[in-house]
């Protein structure tokens, strides 16, 4: 498994001003879009609020969808740094699988608003990240004596992660974040009981 975090973003210049000037959009966008969503702020009016031209505003991100990226950026690369020291520290694949579960969906559920469901010009296939979590989710399966049907169990577990799914279980079926959990947990539940190899249940 790659223990290098996979950005979101490329890297930016490193003049002091562009710096300032990114670090002030962020820190704008986030602001309206926690009073007014994500949906009902236009880029204009992030530049008007942040005192900057537009010019200013599209040197930096193309569009809302790669604002809405870069926000959530920072959250990705503490999320992926705290589950590789995990891996390094604790030698429990099933408990490590279970913790991820659980920090992913809390993830997701907490930026929703700023997740490709809500950016129609964002696609997921360009959300880095969530390749990275495949790869998590694979290895730790892998671990666990899951080689049957290893892919199909791992993409069972990674579309449950998904944006879209989040949102539906949210908004339609009006679930908690507990549910999910709950929910996600029985799932790797039924998978390992059903998939798990006999060697490796031998050697428990």
């Amino acid at each position: 498994m790659d223990d290098d975090p996979i950005p979101l973003q490329p890297a930016r210049p490193s003049r002091a001003d562009a710096l300032r000037n990114r670090q002030l959009l962020l820190e704008t966008a986030q602001r309206l879009f926690a009073a007014h969503g994500v949906e009902a702020v236009s880029m204009s009016a992030i530049a008007e609020a942040a005192e900057v031209g537009k010019g200013t505003l599209y040197r930096h991100f193309a569009n809302k969808a790669d604002l809405c990226l870069a926000l959530l950026d920072q959250q990705q690369r503490d999320l992926q740094e705290r589950t590789l020291q995990r891996l390094r520290q604790v030698n429990d694949p099933e408990a490590n699988l279970r913790w991820f579960l659980r920090e992913a969906l809390t993830f997701v559920w907490q930026n929703l608003p700023l997740l490709p469901i809500n950016v129609p010009e964002a696609h997921l296939a360009h959300f880095a990240a969530h390749l990275w979590w495949r790869q998590t989710l694979r290895g730790l399966l892998a671990q666990l004596g899951i080689n049957k049907h290893l892919e199909y169990a791992t993409d069972t577990l990674y579309i449950m992660l998904d944006a879209h799914t989040v949102y539906f279980q949210q908004h339609t079926r009006a679930c908690t974040l507990e549910e999910l959990v709950a929910g996600i947990q029985a799932l790797l539940d039924s998978l390992i009981s059903g998939l798990r190899s006999d060697s490796y249940q031998a050697l428990r």
